[in-house]
């Protein structure tokens, strides 16, 4: 249905009679540009981490106010992306026990300021405060975004937070 509707955002949950919401998830991220929200009543972390490993855009609860569903919808249509609160310090603390693995090839490609926008980008900061930080335009930070997304070849802002914690180049509090 995504692959002939084409929306911009499609609402998942991790149990479907047909395909389950990991790899529906999977095959959307890979064949289309579509974004995905994982709902699911499921708050188990391996979800989380296999969603947006997946390629999610977003992940939250089922008993989410629908106004904040609608919100959540809009967020990552514009390109950022969500996680339901309950489930963010979970998934950070996690990535905190994790061992600090090697930085990969395609970290290689990256220029230093590159490397200075990812890192900004997994401390969760807006291209205005990136921006600011860097002494540098909203749009040159917009063009470094899009290299490093390309580059390190993941789908939006939160696989490149995801990114940044697997790899040790931020810390939670730091």
């Amino acid at each position: 249905l995504v692959q002939q509707a084409r929306p911009d955002v499609a609402l998942v949950d991790i149990r479907m009679p047909v395909l389950d919401g990991i790899a529906a998830t999977r095959q959307i991220a890979a064949s289309t540009s579509t974004h995905v929200v994982i709902l699911t009543t499921f708050d188990l972390d391996e979800y989380v981490y296999e969603g947006l490993r997946a390629g999610a855009s977003g992940f939250l609860l089922k008993d989410t106010a629908p106004d904040q569903l609608i919100a959540a919808v809009q967020i990552v249509a514009r390109g950022d992306a969500l996680i339901a609160p309950s489930v963010t310090r979970r998934l950070l603390d996690e990535f905190v026990r994790r061992p600090r693995p090697v930085l990969d090839a395609k970290f290689a490609r990256l220029t230093e300021r590159e490397r200075d926008v990812l890192s900004q980008m997994g401390s969760g900061k807006s291209n205005v405060e990136i921006a600011a930080t860097l002494f540098v335009g909203e749009t040159t930070v917009k063009t470094h975004v899009t290299h490093v997304l390309e580059k390190l070849e993941l789908r939006d802002r939160v696989q490149a937070v995801v990114y940044c914690y697997e790899h040790g180049l931020v810390v939670p509090g730091m």
